[in-house]
Formats: structure tokens, sequence, C-alpha cells
């Protein structure tokens, strides 16, 4: 029997999400499931709160103008989408785009997790409170946007041990230019966080610790 590829393991988380019907009142008013985009092998995933309305359309996430904006700044930083991983925590749109509910993301946590567990991203960058509060309860977004944390994540098998950076939505910074400038001024250090999380082996050095 042949390992699975990683294209097959995040093929099966999908389908289990369907199968598990998580959040049925949720799927039922979407379009679609929006899973993910990107390069499966990257050292770097982003991860949102959950689909727009054209995302539930297109069925890829950050596609709106929020996703124009995170594309811009990708490229500020000489990336561009097909060099990362883009998922939501929430899989479904809500309806008329209201934040998802704690057990929605609950729900949805233990499939992005598996995701996780199959791309072992170097660097994972939460857009947003929501995403942030999956892996750091309680994280005030306001004070620790830009600060960059080493995190272990348990998982079934194994732990992995990430670079965790949460910063301000796009959404949320395309009605506020100070939020902008405060996001774009956050991108700019994230070549130096990659260079960091893969050159450091102190694991001290990068916890809880702004690089």
């Amino acid at each position: 029997m042949h390992s699975r590829t990683k294209e097959e393991l995040l093929e099966q988380i999908k389908r289990d999400i369907l199968k598990d019907r998580v959040c049925p009142e949720l799927a039922k008013n979407a379009t679609q499931l929006v899973f993910g985009d990107g390069d499966i092998n990257s050292d770097i995933v982003f991860i949102g709160e959950a689909p727009g309305k054209r995302e539930d359309e297109t069925g890829l996430p950050f596609v709106g103008a929020a996703g124009k904006f995170l594309d811009e700044m990708l490229k500020t930083i000489g990336l561009k989408r097909s060099d990362v991983y883009i998922t939501n925590i929430v899989k479904y749109r809500p309806p008329n785009n209201r934040d998802p509910l704690p057990e929605e993301k609950k729900d949805f946590l233990p499939y992005l997790q598996r995701q996780l567990e199959v791309i072992r991203p170097k660097v994972v960058i939460a857009l947003g409170r929501h995403a942030a509060s999956c892996f750091h309860p309680g994280l005030s977004i306001s004070s620790e946007h830009g600060r960059a944390k080493r995190l272990t994540l348990a998982f079934s098998g194994d732990n992995l041990s990430i670079v965790f950076l949460p910063l301000f939505h796009p959404a949320a910074a395309l009605y506020n230019g100070s939020m902008r400038q405060t996001l774009i001024d956050d991108f700019t250090r994230i070549p130096a966080i990659i260079k960091a999380a893969e050159t450091s082996q102190n694991y001290k050095q990068l916890t809880l610790k702004q690089i």
C-alpha cells in the first residue's frame, strides 16, 4: 500500500468535512465549501476567518476586495499567491458575511489542524482576530499584531513547531487608512520572520518575543 500524497490527504480532509456534515446550517446557506488554495508545499500558510460572497461563488479563499489587497501586499515582499497556501478557519460563508460564531470555529478547528499537519508550514500567519484566537485564545489583535511567537502544534502523531504571526484582517484595513498602513508595515517584516524561522534552532529565542 503506497503512502498517500499531500494532495490525497488534503482531498480526504475535504471529503470528511462533507461526510461529517460540519456546520450543516452554514452549509445549507452556502454555495460550496471553500477549502484552501495555493502551494501545499509552502513554508507559509495564511489563515483568514471565513469565505465572503466572491469566495462562496468561486470556491477559492481571498478572491474579493480583501484578497486583492492581500495579493498587493504579497507582491511588496516578493511573493505571489502561488508561493503560499491560503485557507480560512471556517470553510462556509456565514449568512450576510457575519462573523463566524465560536461554535463554528470550534467545529472546523480539527480540520484546519489536519490541514496544517499535512502541509507542515514553518510560518502560520493569522489574518484577523477570529483566526488568531484559534491558536492563541484571548489574544488581542490590536496589541499583538505583527509580533511573532513560537508555538508548538500538537498533532496525533507528533508535534510541529511553527512561528505564529497575527495580523489585522485585510478586509478591516480596506476601510481604515491607518489600519491599512499598519498592515502594510507588519507585512514588510514577514521576510525577516521567515528567515528567523528557518535559521533559528533555539526554541526560546523566538518564544513570545518580537522577532
